[in-house]
């Protein structure tokens, strides 16, 4: 199994002989306007071109329809006639960008031999949570592999610590650059939560992306890696650079 990060949440997934893209946000850097006033977004260069990252992609995954997890240079350049899967009640918007074969997972579904399912998320709390709608995670199950928990874009509440007790994952994947909106509270994990997402399940590795990569995100990977270093988790958080591939 490989995993590599491309930038931001858009992941490059090698699982049961399949390769897979995540959350494609392929756009060129500074493309968007800045979501806090700081800098126009993606704040950071791809690590390697579009057509490189695409190369040989079999199916996408899409959590939500913000910019930064489904930006329109992805829109366009992905083959149309991929397997999609996305949450329910965004398939609709999908089938107008022009893909054909877009399948909304409602609890679980089989696709070439990985079981992926369908996990409850929170973008934010309280007034956050509602504007920003809907977001999902999603778990892989495969023969011979390990038990994958992507979280996407939540913050560290009680659903998640259901899904890990529920699940118990081998890897979990967290959004952690504490991203805040007009000094809120964060609307995914910062670094905070994601140490206590740790200690929830402190055999379990956690792979910590979603960092860097928007003017919004304030938990930098060096905060990120002295803040695991000093609570002792170092050794379970994995903390990659964009374009990491990292193998189990």
């Amino acid at each position: 199994m490989q995993i590599q990060l491309i930038r931001n949440a858009t992941l490059r997934v090698r699982y049961a002989n399949r390769l897979f893209i995540i959350d494609p946000d392929l756009g060129a850097i500074h493309a968007r306007e800045p979501l806090a006033g700081i800098s126009r977004n993606p704040t950071v260069a791809l690590p390697r071109t579009p057509e490189e990252i695409l190369d040989g992609i079999e199916m996408i995954i899409v959590s939500h329809l913000h910019q930064d997890h489904f930006d329109e240079t992805a829109q366009t350049l992905l083959l149309k006639d991929l397997q999609l899967f996305c949450q329910p009640g965004d398939e609709g918007k999908i089938k107008e960008m022009g893909f054909q074969v877009v399948t909304p997972i409602e609890q679980d579904v089989e696709w070439q031999g990985i079981t992926i399912s369908r996990t409850p998320g929170q973008h934010g709390s309280a007034v956050w949570a509602e504007r920003l709608g809907n977001v999902a995670g999603f778990t892989f199950h495969a023969q011979g592999e390990p038990t994958v928990y992507w979280a996407g874009d939540t913050i560290w509440y009680p659903a998640v610590k259901e899904t890990l007790e529920r699940v118990q994952p081998d890897i979990i994947i967290t959004h952690s650059g504490g991203a805040q909106l007009e000094q809120g509270e964060p609307i995914v994990m910062d670094g905070e939560q994601t140490l206590a997402l740790s200690e929830a399940v402190p055999e379990t590795t956690v792979v910590a992306v979603h960092l860097e990569a928007l003017d919004h995100c304030i938990v930098s990977r060096e905060e990120l890696r002295a803040a695991a270093e000093q609570a002792g988790s170092q050794a379970r958080i994995m903390i990659p650079d964009d374009g990491e591939l990292m193998e189990y």
